[in-house]
């Protein structure tokens, strides 16, 4: 069987699906690796390095899905790459299927099976796969590093002959694995941090790392994770309450990196424009949540917008920012999905539907939608 790796063409993609070291993973487990040539440049990873770990390099997009029995990709592909697939393919990736819906229906019509990694349990056997979290990782550290480079201030305290440099105040809003990553480098570059979720579970995690939590605890508050491990949508009372609290908090920050999402819902609104200009000139914003309507006024995706001095950075796809780690992790979480799926004595795929992997991440099967669309 033949996996198909192709150049990511999503506007600022720079991650790949694949690595050298995958490649002789999957060549290990009996299938060839076919890949477009200069799939992995913007990974720093040379067709060279794929050519000797095994993997068979072609010139053309084409040459690589066409005979594919297996598509790898990190975001969803485009039409014409979907029309290149042959039906009976199997594809994984983060394929976005809710703002997706138009592509999950082309998947089913050209029989295509097709797999989103980003919708795997919260469950301990599919830790090694889980993409969303080896990519927030970095992504909750890029974020960091982003408002540092715009902040126009030093983050650490510093004692000089000359006086002493005061540390930056950093607010971290949601403590999943992009905020828990953000909370631990903001603190390693000196920062004192704090941090707030709607999950009252998370405050033993931001107090592990060093920083202050921020939130209203009420009986609400218990009830605020689901049972997949997933932040629920708050009561409006409830929001009302916590909204107080952190225009409170916001106001004393040097910068605030928000990071809430809700799968398959627009992204909670955190910072109101009156929240925004009530923090000092000088002051910097990121939202990581911009990709799916912002959780802060004013942010757009991939801009740095000023109010009253204050600079709001709609960050777009962080982890690509850091895609030569990125890629590594991602197709380590590829290997693992796959590698259960492959049987030991025939190479095939042997796709167990009744599993509970399979069951969440399956969008399409025979040539019908079964999620998304």
């Amino acid at each position: 069987m033949k996996i198909g790796i192709v150049r990511e063409r999503a506007a600022g993609e720079t991650r790949v699906a694949a690595t050298p070291d995958s490649t002789k993973k999957f060549l290990a487990l009996g299938l060839e690796v076919v890949i477009e040539t200069g799939a992995g440049i913007a990974s720093y990873i040379p067709d060279d390095a794929f050519a000797e770990a095994g993997a068979k390099i072609v010139p053309t997009v084409s040459e690589a899905l066409q005979p594919a029995d297996i598509v790898l990709k990190v975001q969803s592909p485009m039409d014409d790459e979907i029309a290149l697939m042959k039906s009976g393919a199997v594809l994984a990736g983060m394929l976005n299927p809710f703002a997706n819906a138009a592509r999950v229906a082309a998947y089913a019509a050209r029989g295509v099976d097709a797999f989103a990694l980003e919708l795997l349990p919260r469950i301990t056997r599919a830790q090694s796969m889980d993409v969303l979290s080896s990519q927030s990782n970095l992504a909750g550290y890029r974020a960091v590093l982003e408002a540092a480079a715009l902040y126009g201030r030093a983050m650490p305290q510093m004692m000089t002959a000359a006086g002493t440099v005061t540390p930056a105040r950093a607010f971290i809003m949601g403590a999943g694995v992009a905020g828990l990553q953000a909370i631990a480098t903001a603190r390693r570059l000196g920062a004192r941090v704090s941090a707030t979720d709607v999950r009252l579970a998370a405050k033993e995690q931001v107090h592990s790392l060093g920083a202050n939590f921020v939130m209203v605890e009420d009986d609400e508050a218990m009830q605020a994770e689901t049972a997949g491990g997933y932040a629920k949508e708050m009561s409006a009372a409830y929001k009302a309450k916590q909204q107080e609290l952190i225009a409170e908090t916001v106001k004393q920050q040097d910068m605030v990196i928000t990071t809430a999402l809700i799968p398959g819902r627009p992204a909670p609104k955190l910072m109101t424009e009156a929240m925004v200009r009530s923090m000092k000139p000088g002051a910097v914003i990121v939202d990581m949540a911009v990709e799916q309507g912002g959780n802060v006024a004013f942010s757009k995706p991939n801009e740095v917008v000023t109010v009253d001095g204050v600079k709001i950075f709609g960050a777009a796809n962080l982890a690509a920012r850091c895609p030569g780690d990125a890629s590594s992790l991602y197709a380590r979480n590829l290997v693992n999905f796959l590698t259960p799926l492959v049987d030991k004595e025939t190479k095939a795929l042997k796709i167990d539907y009744d599993d509970e992997i399979i069951l969440a991440t399956a969008l399409t099967r025979n040539g019908k939608a079964l999620k998304g669309a």
